[in-house]
């Protein structure tokens, strides 16, 4: 199967330590709804609030993300998928999306055979 990385958007600054009641009961069972599309999770990680991000462009290191924005990534997780359909209709299920976020859905490269 193919995977899939989904790329989750939270309102800045997207602390995983003040996530609303609601929305981490929705976390408990987003597994189980991805299981019933036929998908499984490969791997998922929450990121640390973007307050305590560093970028880097070029010789320049700024404190917090490259842009100030509504949005950031709060995380991302992998999923293996029969089709890029079934990605989606698991990105569209994620709790994020019902709660001022949203997700991005890609498939993983996967360079060509030589």
């Amino acid at each position: 199967m193919a995977q899939y990385g989904i790329l989750v958007y939270q309102p800045a600054p997207a602390d995983p330590m003040e996530i609303p009641a609601e929305y981490e009961k929705a976390l408990e069972s987003y597994p189980a709804q991805v299981a019933e599309l036929g998908a499984t999770p490969v791997t998922g990680f929450a990121l640390q609030p973007s307050t305590a991000a560093t970028s880097v462009r070029g010789d320049v290191v700024t404190d917090g993300p490259f842009i100030e924005a509504k949005e950031v990534v709060a995380g991302f997780f992998v999923i293996e998928a029969p089709s890029p359909e079934v990605a989606l209709e698991v990105a569209k299920l994620n709790p994020a999306t019902q709660h001022g976020g949203g997700v991005e859905v890609r498939p993983l490269f996967v360079p060509p055979d030589e």
